[in-house]
């Protein structure tokens, strides 16, 4: 499971998902050929996510998808899961990583190229940079909602390992960050809230594919 293969990164959260269940969108997603997925359900209780992540971990393994939870080191390690995404104020990387293993993914959100350096250091496998354009689907603070794409480009020329830009990202604003330097996007309503969540995937695999000049 090597972050450097993925492009299109969908965090799920069902409260956005008009009335549907993250594993009725996630199953969509994984057909319109979504790279990995991210377990989030903020506001909901541990054993919610639990059982949600269970059922995502059952269709994310027989299609060969990655599936990472936020912030919850222990339901990553319940429900088997291939890793993390941690934020700043979660457990430190190097902790999740004694805890998780050298075989596990590791990622971390960052809006600072300090705080990029750093978690590349404790031994992140991947970066979350944002929010690129602004968004409402997360609460970030307001002085790191719109970063823009500069902070993508300089947290990429500061770091060796994988960028995935988020906030606000869609189909059509997804190129510049891809250009920007970026490995990737994730996103969270740009599938979550469409009417049509595969079609969704696609129109933003095929974006970022315009968009990427590797």
């Amino acid at each position: 499971m090597n972050p450097r293969d993925w492009q299109t990164y969908l965090v799920t959260q069902e409260s956005l998902s008009g009335g549907r269940r993250s594993l009725e969108v996630v199953t969509e997603a994984i057909a319109g050929g979504v790279d990995v997925v991210q377990l989030r359900e903020k506001g909901t209780d541990a054993r919610w996510r639990y059982e949600r992540g269970s059922e995502l971990r059952e269709v994310t393994a027989e299609s060969g998808v990655g599936l990472l939870v936020n912030d919850r080191v222990d339901i990553a390690q319940a429900i088997d899961a291939d890793g993390v995404h941690l934020g700043q104020s979660d457990i430190p990387v190097a902790v999740a990583r004694d805890l998780l293993g050298p075989d596990a993914v590791i990622g971390c959100s960052t809006s600072t190229v300090t705080e990029a350096r750093e978690a590349e250091a404790a031994g992140a496998d991947y970066l979350g940079v944002g929010a690129v354009y602004g968004t409402s689907s997360k609460d970030v603070p307001e002085e790191q909602n719109g970063t823009g794409l500069e902070l993508v480009a300089e947290i990429v020329d500061a770091v060796s390992i994988p960028v995935f830009g988020i906030g606000g990202i869609t189909a059509e604003n997804a190129p510049p960050v891809l250009e920007a330097g970026a490995t990737g996007v994730a996103v969270i309503s740009e599938i979550t809230a469409a009417e049509d969540p595969e079609a969704a995937t696609r129109a933003l695999e095929a974006a970022v594919s315009e968009g990427d000049g590797r």
